[in-house]
């Protein structure tokens, strides 16, 4: 394992510290999170008043593939925000991304609809997804490195509250999503209830700014600042191999975000016949879980280790995947669609609770920034960017609701291989030079 910084230099954090720390690294992550979600579960609406076309099935894959799109330019905001975060420290990193987050958010919540201002309508919408993409490609690695380097020997922890406040996240914006779908009418969110989702999002910015704006560095970061070409040393030199395994390690977590929390009430909406406002609702119960157990989980994975326990989720992932939507497909009532959001809230919480503590250890100090960054942001882009356009186009052409089943099967298999890779690695190298130092 990286030796962090145990000994003299390091000084442990005052609890009111440690609050700041996990509040202010953690408030860009929820905001992402809340923003994505939203924009998914007003898709069919975004889509009717963006992208009008005859046909709703094409309507609906232009505004989720948009959705997808954004995510392109995450690795290059990786790149740039987190050879920013290694050269000139983590805090300068995060107030950078806040700040776009905030414009992106901003640019969808006034948008003119496409019957005011024509083609321009969804070029901007997309202009507005891709700055967001380049700016969330480089916050959780920054986020994630802020918190493990201000508690080496909690970074379990620490770095689980990155998928707490992802589970806050969900929370929020089903509950917004569960309360418009109730209080206002159909033609009243089409008109201008979706609008108000991401105008709530945006309180959210100025607060995050504050926080980290009045951080001081993390201390293993100061020792280390001296190095150089941070990009480099992380990716085209020595640690291709990490990388590879950390974007395996982050394909299971990013597709049940993207499959079993953003998609979910579309899926039971369009393909069960279930109401709107309940399908928001389960999602709460989903989020509930992953907010509350992530920090147990990764304070857990500091007890007896991160790969056990994660190796073992996605495992009973892999085997119970397919069974709960098959039986969801036959009894589609919201008691079954509750079962399954509530075991797959448990799984993500137990996976990726210890996920960013394992994937920091990846990689050494000088490039951990980028490293991460880079990884999570090709493992979101590859496995969950497109999923909900790659679901919704597999059921529009086989006519197979157990296609989100299929998705996330692939995905348990590929981190369990990449988890076994990182296990043996373990093994067979001494502590101070393993995979993960």
């Amino acid at each position: 394992m990286n030796p962090g910084i145990a000994g003299p230099a390091f000084v442990p954090p005052s609890k009111s510290t440690v609050r700041r720390i996990v509040i202010s690294s953690s408030i860009g992550n929820a905001l992402e999170w809340y923003d994505f979600l939203v924009y998914g579960f007003f898709a069919p609406v975004i889509a009717k008043l963006f992208f009008p076309v005859h046909d709703q099935w094409i309507s609906l894959l232009l505004a989720v593939g948009s959705f997808g799109v954004s995510f392109l330019t995450r690795p290059f905001g990786a790149i740039v925000l987190g050879l920013y975060a290694d050269r000139k420290g983590r805090r300068a990193s995060l107030t950078v991304s806040i700040l776009l987050m905030v414009l992106a958010t901003f640019m969808i919540a006034v948008m003119p609809a496409y019957s005011s201002i024509g083609l321009a309508a969804p070029i901007l919408v997309l202009l507005a997804r891709l700055v967001q993409g380049f700016a969330v490609g480089g916050e959780f690695g920054s986020a994630t490195a802020f918190m493990v380097e201000h508690s080496p020997n909690r970074r379990g922890y620490f770095a689980s509250w990155q998928f707490a406040s992802q589970g806050l996240a969900a929370i929020s914006a089903s509950a917004v999503g569960a309360l418009l779908n109730t209080w206002l009418s159909h033609d009243q969110i089409v008109s201008w209830g979706w609008r108000l989702p991401f105008a709530l999002g945006l309180l959210v910015g100025p607060v995050g700014y504050y926080i980290r704006r009045h951080l001081d560095e993390t201390p293993e970061f100061l020792l280390d600042k001296k190095q150089s070409a941070p990009v480099r040393a992380a990716v085209f030199d020595s640690q291709v191999a990490n990388l590879l395994v950390a974007v395996g390690i982050v394909a299971q977590s990013t597709v049940m975000v993207y499959v079993l929390q953003l998609y979910m009430p579309t899926y039971a909406v369009k393909e069960l016949g279930l109401s709107t406002a309940k399908s928001f609702g389960v999602v709460v119960l989903n989020g509930g879980l992953q907010f509350l157990l992530s920090p147990l989980m990764g304070a857990l994975s500091d007890r007896i280790g991160r790969i056990r326990i994660m190796l073992t989720t996605s495992i009973l992932m892999a085997l119970t995947i397919y069974p709960m939507f098959h039986w969801l497909r036959d009894h589609p009532t919201i008691g079954w669609l509750m079962a399954l959001m509530a075991l797959s809230g448990i799984f993500k919480a137990s996976y990726s609770g210890p996920m960013p503590a394992l994937m920091s250890e990846i990689f050494p100090t000088r490039a951990r920034s980028t490293g991460l960054s880079l990884a999570y942001s090709l493992g979101v882009t590859v496995f969950g960017g497109f999923a909900p356009f790659i679901v919704t186009w597999f059921i529009g052409v086989t006519g197979d609701k157990l296609a989100p089943s299929y998705y996330v099967l692939a995905a348990a298999v590929i981190s369990s291989v990449a988890l076994v890779v990182v296990g043996l690695a373990m093994r067979r190298r001494a502590p101070a030079r393993a995979l993960t130092a």
